[in-house]
């Protein structure tokens, strides 16, 4: 699948950016990703509202395979072969899978911080201090020397 390709299959649904992403295309319209074309197939994205309908389908999650295990990416589904063929159809999908898209950078922006992220690093920046400090005759890349203490002068 080409860009070109991309472009008019979703031409039905509205104006989409398409970026090369990982060994495929990522898809996105106003901004935000909602699609991945990845080892030949498009992957929409789905959350709780719309897995229903790909399940029905007979569609899977995204997978790929790591040298240790098969890693599943729940958040995005397999677009059914026949709305390759039908891009009213497939315009409608597109639209759920925008939306979808949409409620998850809600809930991303709504999580609260405990503490400002120079906070969060100075912490475990610190924790990483302490710890190699903590262990005999280790000492951490970058991490200031313990000064020792000397007898002064009478």
């Amino acid at each position: 699948m080409d860009r070109e390709f991309l472009t008019d299959l979703f031409q039905p649904f509205g104006p989409v950016t398409i970026r090369r992403m990982f060994s495929g295309f990522g898809i996105s319209a106003d901004g935000v990703n909602f699609a991945l074309v990845i080892q030949g197939a498009i992957y929409l994205r789905a959350d709780a509202e719309t897995i229903a309908q790909f399940q029905a389908e007979g569609t899977a999650p995204f997978e790929y395979t790591t040298r240790l295990r098969t890693v599943t990416v729940g958040s995005y589904w397999r677009l059914p072969d026949r709305l390759l063929d039908d891009p009213d159809e497939l315009a409608q999908w597109a639209r759920r899978a925008l939306a979808a898209a949409e409620r998850a950078a809600l809930t991303k922006a709504r999580k609260p911080n405990s503490k400002p992220p120079a906070a969060k690093a100075s912490a475990v920046k610190a924790g990483a201090v302490k710890a190699g400090a903590a262990k005999a005759g280790t000492a951490k890349v970058g991490a200031a020397k313990p000064k020792r203490a000397r007898p002064r002068p009478k």
